[in-house]
């Protein structure tokens, strides 16, 4: 597959930005007058601006990954990988994108900044995709393709069968949101790019790690699509204090392991407490930290829980999601106060 034939024009002229620290790599300096920055500070590192390539962090991630540095861009959360898929492919009012739906809201929210057409597939009763009419909906302007496995807000893993039919016979881009890969025994397909170079998967450090607030997100493809990546971006778009953080939780591997095993147990305990309350009418299967609850009232029990000091999302209004509610697996404590204001609810 040629690449370029997939992106935008402009963007295959453009020059990217230099930065002051691109320009002397590979050379040692311990005195730095380049960059306009101030040599003073109150924090070791922070007058400096950081690696644009955050490459020692791209180093500790490849580790924990098993994806070469090469193949890993940075971004400031997936929102970023995200957004940039749209400016890198995408024609705005010329091209348009392919997603299954229901999924997560920010591919829709992305291609309307970027003004650029996005078409819907409906999923099954199951919450499954059906590769050939995900294909039917494409045309010869249709650059990309959005699939979220494990989904949000449906929890459930996509048909391996059916993403693999979309990565073969689709001759643009697919994009794999694996968000929640960490929550499920499925193999992650960022294990495979060599055998797709039109494959993008987007991870994050906001879930399985617990780092939502230092907003640092990961997209895996081929050493082409993240040149593009690196091309586009804003200069400094990792700032050092995200930097520090997610090299501190990257080592302690073991801690997060943890973390993953309470989640899934607390899982397998909360969703039957939940299936089996008079207010829920069914529990839809999820290999994710979350479930989607089909209830008797969506709108009045997601206020009822409001006012008990418990949010949860409300999805009444999502596509295939009428009167579901999405709730996220909290710590024991959590779960048990969710319980027991659910049992107390009087429709």
């Amino acid at each position: 597959m040629n690449i370029e034939k997939l992106v935008r024009p402009n963007i295959l002229r453009l020059t990217p930005y230099s930065c002051a620290r691109d320009e002397f790599k590979g050379k040692s300096a311990n005195v730095f007058l380049d960059a306009n920055e101030n040599p003073y500070t109150l924090q070791p590192k922070l007058n400096r601006y950081p690696d644009p390539l955050q490459e020692n962090l791209k180093q500790e991630i490849s580790r924990v990954k098993g994806v070469p540095a090469s193949h890993i861009f940075l971004g400031n959360g997936s929102d970023e990988a995200i957004d940039l898929v749209y400016r890198i492919f995408c024609e705005p009012r010329v091209d348009n994108v392919v997603a299954i739906a229901p999924t997560y809201g920010m591919y829709e929210v992305s291609a309307d900044i970027n003004d650029v057409e996005y078409r819907p597939v409906l999923l099954d009763d199951g919450f499954q995709l059906n590769a050939d009419k995900l294909i039917a909906a494409t045309d010869e302007r249709t650059k990309v393709i959005w699939i979220c496995s494990p989904n949000n807000p449906t929890g459930n893993c996509m048909k391996r069968e059916e993403i693999i039919k979309v990565l073969t016979k689709f001759q643009g881009i697919v994009v794999l949101d694996e968000a929640y890969s960490d929550f499920t025994q499925e193999r992650p397909f960022r294990y495979e790019l060599d055998q797709y170079p039109n494959l993008i998967v987007l991870n994050t450090m906001s879930k399985a790690w617990g780092c939502a607030a230092i907003r640092l997100g990961m997209a895996f493809a081929s050493p082409e699509i993240i040149a593009l990546y690196n091309k586009v971006k804003y200069p400094y778009n990792i700032n050092i204090l995200t930097q520090q953080q997610a090299h501190e939780v990257l080592h302690n591997l073991p801690k997060v392991q943890q973390w993953l095993t309470t989640i899934c147990t607390e899982r397998a305990h909360l969703v039957p407490s939940v299936a089996e309350l008079p207010l829920c009418k069914r529990v839809y299967p999820t290999e994710a930290n979350f479930f989607l609850a089909e209830v008797t009232d969506a709108d009045r029990i997601y206020h009822y829980l409001v006012e008990h000091g418990i949010v949860v999302r409300n999805r009444n209004r999502v596509a295939l999601c009428g009167n579901c509610l999405r709730i996220t697996v909290g710590t024991p404590q959590e779960n048990c106060e969710l319980l027991s204001a659910l049992r107390q609810y009087k429709a």
